[in-house]
């Protein structure tokens, strides 16, 4: 049909409200259908297959899908210029329903298909665990207002964040995306960062905000993940389930537009032991009823296909049901809405039962502004993208994010000083440290050595598959590394710096370095303004760093600050006018 025809649902000047019930006079239940599911889609032809076995964007678009999160993309203009093209497509369908594109995080240094992406063309920035060691809710926002700016430059309207889960699981692979492990912080960077995306309400110069993963993902069995079957237990062995929804009860205020439930299913509470997504307890009777939200709940990508914990006997269709009984609007990671349809017309479903999503989901739309005004400047996504001044704040966010966890004298006392300096560096290119130092090939040349490390974990899975991007396991450095290590430190003076997306076991390194600092995403540029001086860490530990991994072990996995005797403290962190190693 085209857009030509003007019916009042294409009429701007009528309010949001009968622009939607015009519209949903209008629709078939293959079109309701498909608004109800959240693909995956492919930055490339239209004819091409999609990425992990998916199936075309041409073939998800003549099934009437038309909300996609997408991965790479080489550059902005690139992204822009394939946001168009959806739209156009999607414009000569019956009614011209615009796309609506949503993003995993993708502002800083994660590489991870399922939660993730590196900035690419994007600027670069800390990750969440880093603006809670700064905890500056103006800067939050001020980060926030930055991915919204460029998204909107290259057509992505929902975000697929913020993620506000609480770290009380050390072991956890997802902690690095949260604000940490304090409810009252997280609370408060989560309202800021929805504010920064959303502005005071959702509008067209929005990005819709979806946080997750309700009721709170941290408290996870040993700290496994739910993508996986091994990890799909979620326990309150404190009996701390109200901590973790003190966010969502925070966000949910702020007006957050959009809300996802986990994988993961409650054990030993008073709820259903099935996937939140499938939990009627959750979604209808927690968040619907008691917290009395109405947005968007949006489930975890292939509930019904691949992570479907506690309903694993149930078929596919049945699946379907059930997530819709507990109150779901839209189906994550699927790509099957003609199953639907065939629920409906056998009458297990009603088509009334569609229309309280599908409003909710075509509200949305119409808020965004995309029936209006669906595409974007191509030529400006370039100009709009990984600004200089963008990136300049980007980098200055990663050094102040730096903690500075001991500081010793001598040396290799932070900040290094301004003097002829022969250094042996792991993770430091020559490029980086300019003149500040000269570079030598071993340890005992040196007058200072600096060490870049990561936090230690085990590798699962075959290189390419999913689950082999999830650090998982345990927080202890192997021995090998740490003798390593300590060698170094025993020959001379010596900075190690690790980069934290989980709470590592510090304590045998801590005992030879000379300076201690953590970082949470920096570049190598960043780094070493910090270590010369040129930029002070602001860092606090945004989570307490554990002594042990047998204090991890006897941890509760839903209790914050919960290892006996933690090495460093939520909280701590010096500066280059305190020059005490003394832990907090």
């Amino acid at each position: 049909m085209g857009t030509e025809s003007r019916f009042p649902y294409q009429d701007p000047t009528l309010s949001i409200d009968q622009r939607v019930e015009d519209l949903l006079t209008r629709m078939p239940v293959e079109a309701k259908a498909g608004l109800m599911f959240h693909a995956m889609g492919s930055v490339a032809a239209l004819d091409e297959p999609g990425l992990f076995g998916m199936p075309s964007m041409a073939t998800l678009l003549s099934r009437r899908i038309n909300h996609f999160n997408i991965l790479w993309a080489k550059s902005a203009h690139e992204l822009a210029e394939w946001h168009n093209a959806i739209q156009r497509v999607a414009l000569e369908q019956p009614l011209g329903i615009p796309v609506t594109i949503s993003s995993d995080p993708r502002h800083s240094f994660t590489d991870n298909p399922a939660t993730a992406l590196m900035a690419g063309p994007f600027s670069q920035w800390p990750e969440p665990l880093g603006f809670a060691a700064i905890g500056s809710p103006d800067l939050v926002k001020k980060w926030a207002e930055t991915v919204r700016r460029e998204y909107l430059a290259v057509g992505i309207r929902v975000a697929l964040h913020p993620q506000i889960d609480l770290a009380t699981e050390p072991r956890w692979a997802r902690i690095s995306a949260t604000f940490g492990e304090d409810a009252s912080l997280t609370s408060e960077l989560a309202v800021a960062y929805v504010q920064g995306l959303q502005g005071d309400q959702v509008g067209p110069e929005s990005v819709s905000a979806m946080a997750k993963h309700f009721p709170g993902g941290g408290p996870q069995l040993d700290g496994e993940d739910p993508h996986f079957a091994y990890g799909r237990e979620q326990v309150y062995p404190g009996g701390n389930f109200d901590y973790h929804l003190e966010p969502f009860k925070a966000v949910i205020g702020a007006g957050v537009a959009q809300m996802m439930p986990y994988y993961g299913m409650p054990i030993g509470t008073e709820y259903e032991e099935v996937g939140f997504g499938f939990n009627k307890g959750i979604i209808g009777g927690l968040l619907r009823d008691t917290l009395g939200y109405d947005g968007i709940v949006c489930t975890d990508w292939g509930i019904l296909s691949r992570t479907h914990w506690g309903v694993e006997d149930l078929s596919f269709e049945e699946r379907m049901l059930k997530a819709l009984d507990a109150g779901v609007d839209q189906f994550g990671g699927e790509v099957r809405p003609q199953a639907l349809t065939d629920l409906v017309k056998a009458g297990k479903v009603t088509e009334e039962r569609l229309d309280t999503s599908v409003r909710r989901l075509l509200r949305e739309k119409f808020r965004l502004g995309l029936f209006d005004n669906p595409f974007v400047d191509t030529a400006a996504a370039d100009i709009r993208v990984g600004t200089d001044e963008a990136r300049a704040e980007g980098l200055a966010a990663q050094a102040a994010a730096h903690v500075l966890l001991a500081n010793g004298s001598g040396p290799a006392q932070l900040p290094l000083a301004a003097q002829p300096l022969r250094l042996y560096a792991e993770g430091l290119s020559a490029a980086a440290l300019g003149n500040r130092a000269h570079l030598v090939d071993t340890p005992e040349e040196a007058d200072v050595a600096v060490l870049r490390l990561a936090a230690p974990f085990e590798q699962r899975g075959e290189e390419g598959t999913l689950e082999y991007f999830f650090h998982a396991g345990s927080l202890d450095f192997p021995e090998e590394e740490i003798e390593r290590v300590r060698r170094i430190c025993r020959t001379v003076p010596t900075v190690i710096d690790v980069y934290l997306d989980r709470p590592a076991v510090l304590t045998p390194l801590a005992e030879d370095a000379a300076a201690l600092t953590a970082n949470f995403g920096a570049t190598e540029e960043a780094f070493v303004k910090v270590l010369f001086g040129e930029a002070e860490p602001q860092g606090r530990l945004p989570f307490d760093l554990p002594s042990s991994m047998e204090a991890v072990v006897a941890s509760r996995s839903d209790v914050p600050f919960d290892t006996a005797d933690p090495l460093f403290s939520f909280g701590h962190g010096l500066n280059y006018t305190e020059r005490t190693t003394t832990s907090g």
